[in-house]
């Protein structure tokens, strides 16, 4: 993954929430739940989940524009972000 150490801790942290809700979600129906609270459960993943990708898309972004010219990166072109980008959408 690009990113430096920070951005993919971030991104990770983002991921083990969602992680964690999503448990939540599925204990909530099998304990029968509420309809009401297992979609607010469920809405929260997804926004969880949306904004780790969108964390992972900025940080190929920013890398891409601070690109330091260096070979062994393969670099992103601005169709394949814009694919990425839109793949959250």
């Amino acid at each position: 993954m690009v990113g430096d150490q920070e951005s993919i801790a971030a991104v990770l942290n983002r991921l083990r929430r969602a992680q964690g809700q999503l448990a939540g979600v599925i204990s909530m129906i099998e304990q029968g739940r509420d309809c009401k609270d297992v979609v607010t459960q469920l809405a929260a993943v997804s926004k969880a989940l949306d904004r780790a990708g969108f964390k992972i898309v900025a940080t190929g972004l920013r890398e891409c524009i601070a690109d330091d010219g260096s070979a062994d990166k393969r670099e992103m072109s601005v169709d394949e972000l814009e694919k990425l980008f839109l793949a959250l959408a």
